[in-house]
Order: structure tokens, then C-alpha cells, then sequence
């Protein structure tokens, strides 16, 4: 049976779901809040180490202003109103992506990564304004300004990632197969689902299904 200390989750679908059943994509990004909730519970029952969601890239800028506007708004009372409840769960929230938010939004995420800095049942890393290009090329910065070798332990050493293991199985909802820009180099061992379901219809017995499925895989690294 594979360990696994590290799931990674690419939550596409939520505007899909929406659209198809209260005919608003607002109304799927809302409903998918409830699936995110879902997911840490059993993260957590499953004693896995580190969850990564990918909620929202460098990328989806370019989506319509109003729909970004409720997207942050979204964010703001999930902080506001469930930070309480993650506590409690002794789950640890970490922020990768570019802080580059409204005053009030960058003191709504301090404040929860700070108020759950020292939790260790669960580590939440919840990407946000996150690319995984621009990591890299910011990495490669940071190794020639600090005149260090170019190689791979010094490299990782300047990703957002420092300090947290490389996921070992990712999961992608919305039956769409690809990465979208999402931890190119941390993935490149990990095992990767694809789902049909759309994140709002992903329950705890999908997550279940995938990780039991994931526990039998035989797991070379290059090997035979």
C-alpha cells in the first residue's frame, strides 16, 4: 500500500455546475465552498499530511471582473466564517500564490494563516493568484542573485513550496485533462486522476474511491 502525505486538487467545474443548474457560474463557485469543506473533513479522517488547493491561477484574471469580484468576496466569508471551524480541526492554513489582494482580503489571510500557524493535523495550501511559470522563473531569479548553483535542492529551496513534500497524487475534477499552469515541477512523480465529476458534485466517496485506487498503484520512479 502507497503512503500518502501530500494530495493536490485542481477544482474545475464550479462555473460548469452553475451554469447547468441554477444557471449562474456565481451559484457553482458558491456550492463548491461545501465540497472544499468536504474534502479537508476527510483529508483529515485519512491522516493525510498536506492538501493543496488550486482555487485561483495567475491566469483567471482574465475572467469577467464581476465574476472575479465574487470569487475574492467568496473567499472573504469562507476566512470570516470558517476559520473558526478549520482551527478547531487543528487544520494549518499556508497561502502560496502572490498576495496581491485588497487591504482587506491580505489581512484576512494573515490573520487565518497566522491564528492556525501552529495547528498539525492537516496543512491546507490553498493557491491563490498562483502560476506555476512564474514560480519557476521567480526561483531561478532568487538562485542568481543569491549566486547559487543551479541545481535541483537549490532550486526547490525558492519555491512556494519549500518545506513541503512534492504531492504524491493529483486529482483534477471537471473532465478536463490537463495541469493549467498548476506545480509543474512539484508533480512531476505524482499519480494523476481525472475526473468527469464537477467539483461541486465531488463527494468524500469519490475522494475515498480515488485514494484507495491510488494505494495499489505500483509506483516505479524511474524504475522497473
Amino acid at each position: 500500500m502507497n503512503p500518502l502525505n501530500h494530495v493536490a486538487i485542481i477544482m474545475d467545474g464550479n462555473g460548469r455546475w452553475g451554469l447547468k443548474h441554477k444557471n449562474s457560474r456565481n451559484a457553482g463557485h458558491k456550492s463548491g465552498i461545501k465540497t472544499v469543506e468536504k474534502v479537508i473533513k476527510e483529508s483529515v479522517k485519512q491522516k493525510i499530511k498536506f492538501l493543496t488547493l488550486y482555487a485561483f491561477s495567475t491566469e483567471n484574471w482574465k475572467r469577467p471582473e464581476k465574476e472575479v469580484i465574487y470569487l475574492f468576496n467568496l473567499l472573504e466569508g469562507f476566512l470570516v466564517n470558517r476559520i473558526n471551524d478549520l482551527h478547531k480541526q487543528n487544520v494549518k492554513l499556508k497561502i502560496i500564490g502572490i498576495k496581491n489582494f485588497s487591504k482587506k482580503l491580505n489581512k484576512l489571510l494573515y490573520l487565518a494563516e497566522k491564528k492556525t500557524s501552529k495547528n498539525k493535523s492537516l496543512q491546507v495550501n490553498l493557491a491563490i493568484n498562483y502560476g506555476s511559470k512564474i514560480e519557476l522563473i521567480n526561483a531561478f531569479k532568487n538562485l542568481n542573485k543569491n549566486n547559487d548553483l543551479i541545481n535541483e535542492k537549490n532550486l526547490t529551496k525558492y519555491l512556494q513550496t519549500r518545506n513541503i513534500p512534492d504531492p504524491d497524487l493529483l486529482i483534477r475534477t471537471g473532465n478536463t485533462n490537463r495541469l493549467s499552469n498548476f506545480l509543474l515541477w512539484q508533480l512531476a512523480y505524482s499519480e494523476i486522476f481525472f475526473e468527469k465529476k464537477l467539483w461541486p458534485d465531488f463527494d468524500e466517496k469519490d475522494y475515498i474511491r480515488i485514494i484507495n485506487k491510488f494505494k495499489k498503484i505500483k509506483r516505479n520512479f524511474g524504475k522497473i
